[in-house]
């Protein structure tokens, strides 16, 4: 399945606003997580485990355990950001 990945803050000046990404179905948020921290890189730096890292899914803070579904849009941004 395709999702849309946004990012925010700090992590979007390093990895660009937005990207597309292939998941297999039934994927969660921490399965992407961990997807993009294995392409390498500086994916792998900047959502690395030992960061802290907010996420949500469909534009509604969730926790890596929720699954998601096909065509959602997941955006991943530091714990505190600027207005």
């Amino acid at each position: 399945m395709k999702i849309e990945v946004r990012y925010f803050a700090s992590l979007r000046e390093t990895l660009g606003p937005r990207e597309t990404v292939e998941l297999p179905e039934g994927a969660t948020l921490a399965a992407l997580r961990d997807q993009l921290i294995a392409t390498g890189g500086r994916h792998a730096e900047v959502l690395d485990r030992r960061r802290a890292v907010r996420c949500s899914l469909d534009q509604t803070m969730a926790d890596e355990s929720a699954p998601i579904g096909e065509g959602a849009e997941v955006a991943f941004f530091p714990p505190v950001t600027g207005g």
